[in-house]
């Protein structure tokens, strides 16, 4: 094994990865670095170069320009070596719906190459980890949506890999699957698994140890959640009105308000750094308005810091 960091403490470091369809231009030079026994996050849209991006790290696409060394190989040069290390789960559920849960289990385990003796053993421990006994003999196209989420992460664990790639996992379950399945993902990271997950909910983002920020395949902030936001380039302002309406109107012309959202009865928004008094400023801009308003400062949230790194790329 190579005794660089890419090898050792590093699972995944990308430089400059990029990914052109035609003209468009789906995953632009993005540069990332991922560190052993910890959970990455993809926080962005759909159409952010999310998927995208994992596909060129598995190998299964070739980057236009860049390349990756994916747990010390280099991608794509040498992706075939990667295949018993890494694990992929796909955005839609991707097993054969006309075969048990216990069939599909086997025959992944067989591509993988698991012997005859360790095969059954396994099988047996993710139909028993993943809740999934009573289903065994059930055609994977009649279960829920939860369990065909349980079903698709065991099949994704059943050589064991060391990195666990995971494209919009939860995007089809309800919210207590959803909890779920981070409570596995969790267990996983307890016995070492090296975890990348993207996502759009912003409380899934919150719970990853990185995340990494994406727009329209580029790259815009990088670093843990709570640091994020705490720093967030703005203040944070929460106005409350009877005139919610018409205050936000009022609030969206002003150019030191970089956006403004509703929330309920109040309205929630980011002001520049450049305003000494930011919640003054918008009480004296609405009260001039002729609105009657109160606004205090409120604590960042990992929506706002999303807002603020992706307002320069929106169209």
């Amino acid at each position: 094994m190579s005794s660089s960091d890419d090898a050792g403490d590093v699972a995944i470091v990308a430089r400059g990865l990029t990914r052109c369809f035609g003209e468009v231009v789906a995953v632009d030079h993005l540069d990332l670095r991922v560190p052993r026994g910890r959970i990455q996050g993809f926080l962005g849209p759909n159409g952010s170069g999310k998927t995208t991006s994992i596909r060129m790290l598995c190998g299964l696409l070739l980057p236009s320009e860049g390349d990756a060394t994916v747990l010390g190989v280099p991608v794509p040069a040498r992706a075939e070596e990667l295949r018993r290390r890494i694990g992929y789960m796909t955005q839609r559920f991707s097993l054969y719906e006309d075969l048990t849960v216990r069939e599909n289990l086997e025959f992944v385990a067989d591509i993988y190459g698991l012997g005859r003796a360790e095969r059954p053993r396994r099988v047996e421990t993710l139909l028993g980890e993943y809740r999934l006994v009573e289903r065994a003999g059930q055609r994977a196209g009649t279960l829920s949506g939860g369990e065909r989420q349980r079903l698709a992460l065991a099949a994704a664990l059943v050589h064991e890999p060391e990195l666990l790639l995971l494209d919009e996992p939860t995007s089809a379950v309800d919210p207590q699957s959803r909890r779920d399945f981070w409570e596995s993902l969790f267990r996983l990271l307890d016995r070492g698994t090296t975890i990348l997950v993207s996502t759009h909910y912003m409380d899934e983002a919150e719970r990853c140890h990185r995340l990494a920020i994406l727009a329209e395949g580029a790259l815009v902030a990088e670093g843990a959640p709570r640091q994020l936001m705490a720093d967030l380039d703005a203040a944070v302002v929460e106005v409350e009105s009877e005139a919610i309406r018409d205050a936000r109107e009022v609030l969206r012309r002003e150019a030191a308000v970089l956006s403004v959202a509703q929330l309920g009865t109040r309205l929630h928004a980011l002001v520049s750094r450049e305003v000494s008094d930011p919640e003054g400023r918008l009480e004296t801009l609405l009260a001039d308005a002729g609105i009657t308003a109160t606004a205090a400062l409120a604590p960042a949230s990992l929506e706002d810091v999303f807002v603020a790194a992706t307002r320069e790329r929106a169209p």
